[in-house]
């Protein structure tokens, strides 16, 4: 049985399809499964011992069609994608069976089990969402630390609006630095924001920290998650991983919908958040220019959210 899975573009979703994914391995037998998708998604995923080969799609239309002839047939074709762009390909796909997600038939649920129900929709099934599951690549980082160590990933790709203050973080890290190990971690756009904390925490005499913003691969990334012991994190991909490894995390929420985007069956997880009128938004930036749902929060709200949940880390 061979299996073409078209997994989500975003990282965090990417993590939050795999109890999915997981459901449809366990549903063919032995299945030849074949993930295509973007760079950073199929980086993420493409360590499952279930996935034979991986393919990174393209954004030029003219790729689709060269892409879709060089795969050749599928028994069953599955796209966890409902663009424009992803209806093409499907019907470019050449494949027995093909089913596509729609984002529009599963509301009021979180992502997972939106994911999760496309698939019991399309195999007629009854399958429980599991735990999102990640794999990592042990070869590319030693992870062994003799020392608590703290993530901080003060960045989003989503947009501005899911981001927390940089002075906010460089706050709650002063006050931690002297339990823990600190690790700046964002990718290439959030070099910024992760450089505003480093100068912070230099001017308040901070020097156990490395900051790594734009310099690690995902698996690097993936691996150096999941060796945190504590992980303060804005609702991003980043804080997907952390569930996949069930790290202690205080997940910061904004403008977005806790319900449909927080961890996963996460045990060691809190939210903070506020309960303004406007939230959820779920706008890349304030649309009344206030970002009161990140402005109000304070750094001593989330150092002090720490013990209520994880005593053992404070």
């Amino acid at each position: 049985m061979k299996l073409l899975i078209e997994i989500p573009a975003w990282l965090g979703d990417a993590v939050m399809a795999t109890p999915a994914i997981e459901n449809i391995a366990n549903y063919y037998n032995k299945p030849e499964i074949i993930l295509i998708g973007s760079f950073v998604s199929v980086e993420t995923l493409k360590n499952n011992p279930k996935v034979a080969e991986t393919y990174i799609l393209e954004k030029k239309y003219l790729n689709l069609y060269k892409l879709a002839k060089k795969l050749g047939q599928f028994d069953v074709y599955f796209s966890f994608r409902s663009s424009f762009r992803a209806k093409l390909f499907k019907f470019l796909i050449s494949s027995k069976n093909k089913y596509q997600f729609n984002k529009y038939k599963h509301r009021n649920l979180h992502q997972v089990e939106k994911y999760n129900n496309f698939i019991n929709d399309s195999l007629n099934t009854n399958f429980s969402a599991g735990r999102v599951s990640i794999y990592r690549d042990f070869s590319g980082i030693n992870t062994n630390n003799s020392k608590l160590t703290l993530g901080m990933n003060p960045g989003a790709s989503y947009g501005d609006a899911k981001r927390w203050y940089p002075k906010e973080f460089a706050k709650v890290a002063t006050v931690l630095s002297s339990k823990y190990e600190i690790l700046i971690f964002g990718g290439p756009g959030e070099i910024d924001i992760a450089a505003d904390i480093e100068k912070l925490l230099i001017e308040k005499g901070v020097t156990n920290y490395i900051n790594l913003a734009g310099n690690t691969t995902i698996q690097e990334l993936i691996n150096r998650i999941s060796s945190l012991d504590l992980f303060i994190t804005g609702d991003s991909g980043p804080m997907h991983i952390a569930a996949s490894f069930q790290i202690p995390t205080v997940a910061i929420f904004g403008p977005t919908n806790v319900d449909e985007t927080s961890q996963w069956m996460n045990d060691n997880s809190i939210v903070v958040k506020k309960n303004l009128d406007c939230q959820p938004c779920m706008k890349r930036t304030c649309p009344l220019k206030h970002h009161n749902c990140m402005k109000l929060i304070e750094a001593q709200e989330v150092i002090d959210s720490i013990p209520l949940i994880f005593p053992s880390l404070t």
